[in-house]
């Protein structure tokens, strides 16, 4: 079982935490008022005026010496065409065939520089599971540590600024 500190209450948890967002960062830009009306919403897909369109998927983080990666639910945009490929076979059992898409990452991370927009490929999965979300390699630390990696108590710091609000 994987267990880690967390860096806020020095208590051990077990189990990998995962963290994301509950809908892009597009859609928190219309008025409350308005969403209703102007964005439709579900878990996994989301459209904003009927011309902005969002996929959410996971951005899966290497954790050095567990089994499971960390995983941040993201949102990333997709073009008009790609998202209507998505929702033609989001019920489909073999997807993975499809994409890779581009699209531009849509959520606000904590504990990083600006995380929106960053560019990614959307590759989805087969067996319902959510898309993997791939950053372009860039020096961005979220993209580092995509490619290489975190340690445990990395885990630890994530968990303590998510849940307790603290670094």
């Amino acid at each position: 079982m994987f267990r880690f500190q967390c860096a806020a209450c020095d208590e051990w948890h077990e189990g990998m935490p995962t963290f994301g967002a509950t809908a892009p960062l597009s859609y928190y830009g219309i008025p409350a008022a308005e969403r209703q009306v102007r964005c439709v919403l579900t878990s996994d897909t989301c459209s904003v005026d009927q011309a902005h369109f969002f996929i959410r998927g996971s951005i899966e983080i290497p954790v050095r010496g567990a089994d499971d990666p960390f995983v941040w639910g993201g949102w990333v945009s997709l073009s008009k065409p790609n998202f209507d490929e998505f929702l033609a076979h989001y019920d489909s059992p073999q997807r993975a065939h499809l994409g890779p898409y581009f699209g531009w990452l849509s959520v606000a991370l904590p504990l990083y520089p600006n995380t929106e927009n960053l560019k990614t490929r959307v590759h989805l999965r087969d067996d319902g599971l959510r898309p993997y979300i791939e950053l372009e390699p860039t020096d961005h630390p979220l993209a580092l540590e995509q490619r290489n990696g975190i340690d445990i108590a990395r885990v630890g710091v994530i968990y303590a600024r998510v849940i307790h609000g603290k670094e």
